[in-house]
């Protein structure tokens, strides 16, 4: 058995597999305790770990030795089985590049990966199975976070398609502008993107949504090809298998 823990800024993401099967799958904050994050009794024989928040890999390290007797093994810039084809390899986080090497291994490229987690992030995957860029946005919920704290009049609202793009009142209008701001900024970018990787291929991207909204946000366009919830997990079974071999 496999444990395969996604670190993120927001949450962390364990799952169990047996194989490719997952057998278990759960999360919580990643500003909660750790120690209580970690389940006790598990019958796992290995731990392969994306981590984007480097203070905590030391602790994690140390709560996998005490609690299941086995050095984990995080994933880096150099021994992902992708080229990392950017200016400089190690500031991409481990997250996107297992991401995109889950991409390659169970799509095709060249690729586009939107992630709609604590920023919205676009990975791009030419042709040839690299990654050679990709963007940068806030994320919703932050963009949200800061629009009420800027705004005294404004509330803290949830995250929903809004039944009409004309608000009739200022929560349905927040709604509204968070919604459909994220899909036009969605659109737009993949948009460009293809463009721009169109000078080098003739092969349409294969569009992929991952991230905790992404299957709110893909009702509200037909620029995916799939959604896949599970894209950094299979990547970190992946490169599992890839290192073990």
């Amino acid at each position: 058995m496999l444990l395969a823990i996604d670190v993120g800024n927001t949450n962390i993401c364990f799952a169990i597999y047996d194989g490719e099967e997952q057998k278990q799958r759960w999360r919580a904050e990643t500003k909660a305790a750790l120690s209580s994050a970690f389940k006790d009794d598990l019958s796992i024989e290995d731990i392969i770990i994306c981590s984007v928040v480097p203070r905590l890999n030391d602790e994690i390290t140390q709560i996998c030795l005490e609690r299941y007797n086995i050095t984990p093994t995080f994933i880096t810039h150099e021994n992902i089985d992708i080229k990392i084809d950017i200016d400089k390899p190690e500031e991409l986080g481990t997250d996107r590049m297992v991401g995109a090497s889950a991409a390659v291994a169970y799509y095709q490229a060249p690729a586009i990966i939107v992630d709609f987690g604590t920023s919205t992030n676009f990975d791009v995957i030419n042709a040839n199975g690299a990654h050679c860029g990709g963007v940068l946005a806030t994320g919703t919920r932050l963009s949200l976070s800061a629009l009420s704290k800027a705004a005294a009049q404004l509330p803290e609202i949830k995250i929903e398609k809004p039944k009409n793009v004309i608000g009739k009142n200022t929560v349905d209008a927040m709604q509204s502008g968070i919604y459909w701001g994220y899909i036009g900024l969605v659109e737009g970018t993949v948009k460009r993107i293809s463009e721009e990787m169109g000078k080098e291929t003739k092969n349409k991207p294969f569009v992929i949504a991952t991230g905790g909204l992404a299957p709110l946000f893909v009702q509200g366009t037909d620029i995916f090809d799939i959604t896949d919830q599970d894209l950094i997990m299979k990547g970190l079974v992946h490169m599992h298998k890839v290192i073990e071999n």
